[in-house]
């Protein structure tokens, strides 16, 4: 059982579509169409931005989701039994899924991006990763110095987010072998501090059709299966305050019986988790054209089983 994997802001390097627009001039037409969508130039971000500029939230945000569908152009999606994406990843798993059109994502994903970036400039928050201690350990610590789990990734790793003297408490006083890891982030993400951007997404998403999912789409809220088109997205806009729990996600991976995997590009974070979590489901990054073959042998493999 294949499923499809697109991962979320981070993840991002400068150039990373290049490949794309030079294998088929079809991409580079599709992006523009978009751009002229979101009024963002999402080919000169994909190609020729520094690494400062497409790390901005308001950018990263729409150039992922439209780099995950891109990508997803050339592959064999109809193989997939399973489509899951972390954080904005979640709307290319929709768009995947049948749930949006591949324009309402971008759409959706450029004004989140845009709006949690405003947010952020509200007061100083920023985000730590915890590695390596105990999972009941680690939230009590999270709580403890007036902080969010924002991100519970699994193999070992929670994200943690609030605002900045709260994450500098943490860092001052970890939990029992743990690593404390400052992240570059713009601010805490999936907290209440992202209350403003849940508000404008709202607005937008309820102009959004939505339609069920045609294959099965796995929440961040809780990591199960969700078969209504209109509870996804619902649940998509309420992530923006809520915990991304891509640790339920995998679990549900393996209780469904996966047994590969491939990330959409930016591909790797996720399949580096699935490495620790899933250690028996076959994982492959689709980073450049160059790894379609593999992926449609891999989905033609999974077909056959």
């Amino acid at each position: 059982m294949l499923a499809i994997l697109a991962p979320g802001q981070g993840s991002q390097k400068p150039g990373f579509l290049t490949p794309w627009i030079e294998a088929d001039p079809a991409a580079a037409a599709k992006l523009r169409d978009w751009s002229d969508l979101i009024e963002l130039d999402l080919v000169r971000l994909g190609t020729e931005a520094d690494q400062a500029e497409i790390t901005d939230t308001a950018n990263t945000q729409p150039l992922l989701v439209a780099a995950g569908l891109i990508a997803a152009d050339y592959l064999p999606v109809g193989a997939a039994s399973v489509v899951a994406g972390h954080s904005v990843g979640e709307l290319t798993a929709l768009a995947l899924a049948g749930v949006l059109t591949p324009e309402a994502a971008v759409r959706l994903a450029a004004v989140r991006g845009r709006e949690m970036a405003a947010a952020c400039s509200i007061e100083p928050t920023t985000m730590a990763a915890v590695l390596g201690a105990a999972e009941d350990e680690v939230l009590a610590a999270i709580e403890s110095a007036g902080a969010w789990p924002a991100n519970r990734n699994g193999a070992g790793q929670i994200v943690a987010a609030g605002p900045v003297a709260a994450i500098e408490k943490l860092a001052g006083d970890p939990p029992a072998k743990a690593r404390i890891i400052p992240l570059k982030v713009a601010g805490a993400f999936h907290t209440p501090h992202m209350a403003p951007a849940q508000e404008a997404l709202e607005a937008l998403a309820a102009e959004i059709p939505t339609a069920d999912p045609v294959r099965t789409l796995l929440s961040n809220r809780d990591g199960r299966p969700v078969t209504s088109g209109a509870a996804a997205l619902q649940q998509l806009v309420a992530q923006v305050t809520s915990p991304v729990r891509w640790d339920a996600c995998m679990s549900t991976l393996g209780e469904l019986g996966v047994t590969a995997v491939v990330e959409l590009p930016p591909a790797g974070t996720l399949t580096g988790l699935a490495k620790r979590a899933l250690k028996d489901v076959e994982r492959l990054n689709v980073n450049t054209p160059d790894d379609l073959a593999a992926a449609a042998a891999l989905a033609g493999n999974e077909g056959a089983e």
